[in-house]
């Protein structure tokens, strides 16, 4: 009876010690449903673009574009170097983006492509990347040129542009160009 009883009780502990494995493995590994991300901006964008005037389909077609980034105070002893960069990766939450659809017609294109083979601002989660010029900091703020974010973007992060890591070589096809209404 004893013997009996102590294999109930282990088959018990065994039984109780995987179901709360298992729900450690679910904290520390969330599915799609279950988790939560949050950023918090580090700083916004200032510029002339506003919803009114539109901004360039991309900042590097347009590279006279001129706009500051502030930092907030907190984050501006991260700034501490990114001078020596004559460009910077810029990550932002596009804050006035609205509905995405899975296929999206490019501006110039001639038929749709699949969202994720475009650089729509209307996504799932509407990150917004931009590669853009450091012309000078000056305190907290950065002065940039060849964005395409409007006044008031939340910017998530900066990163420094450094073309041995962030230029594969690989070649674009014209097609693509033109898939992407990018063509001449």
């Amino acid at each position: 009876m004893v013997h009996w009883t102590i294999s109930i009780f282990t088959t018990w502990i065994t039984i109780s010690l995987s179901g709360l494995v298992a729900l450690v493995l679910q904290d520390n590994h969330p599915n799609q449903e279950t988790m939560t991300i949050e950023y918090h901006p580090i700083g916004e964008f200032h510029s002339q673009l506003t919803p009114q005037t539109g901004a360039p389909r991309q900042g590097a077609l347009q590279p006279g574009i001129e706009a500051t980034i502030e930092i907030y105070e907190d984050y501006t002893p991260a700034l501490n170097d990114l001078r020596k960069y004559e460009y910077i990766i810029v990550l932002y939450h596009m804050h006035l983006s609205r509905d995405w659809h899975p296929d999206v017609r490019p501006s110039g294109s001639k038929r749709s492509l699949g969202l994720f083979a475009t650089r729509s601002p209307n996504r799932p989660n509407p990150i917004g990347f931009g590669v853009i010029k450091l012309n000078r900091i000056e305190g907290n703020t950065l002065h940039v040129s060849g964005t395409d974010a409007f006044d008031g973007t939340p910017v998530l992060d900066i990163k420094p542009w450094i073309p041995s890591i962030d230029c594969p070589s690989g070649n674009t096809s014209p097609e693509i160009e033109d898939d992407l209404g990018l063509g001449n």
